[in-house]
């Protein structure tokens, strides 16, 4: 990973650098455990991020319940619970046809 991507520490908002370079994992797990490696050489205060784990159909919460949902990891959807700092290079997932929009309540 160092030989992939020297001086993170000063580089990582760098885009031409990023875009130079990659890591190529066969597993989910390998990507997670090298995203939390960088993580923790870039400077600053880890952010937990949740993803929303409620179904847009009230009738469905029994059979979805959030335990389950929170369980799944699909291949290049971030996990459950995401950590990031300020600053860090992400790569932004949209649905481009979505069926109908789900609107998250507390």
């Amino acid at each position: 990973m160092f030989l992939i991507f020297p001086d993170v520490q000063i580089q990582y908002s760098n885009l031409e650098w990023l875009a130079e370079r990659a890591i190529l994992t066969a597993k989910n797990v390998d990507v997670n455990d090298l995203n939390f490696k960088i993580q923790q050489l870039l400077l600053g205060k880890l952010v937990l991020y949740k993803s929303i784990d409620t179904v847009c159909d009230t009738n469905e919460i029994v059979n979805y319940p959030a335990e389950f949902l929170n369980s799944l990891g699909f291949p290049s959807m971030p996990p459950h619970h995401l950590q990031l700092k300020v600053g860090s290079p992400i790569i932004l997932l949209r649905n481009l046809n979505p069926p109908r929009l789900c609107i998250a309540r507390d």
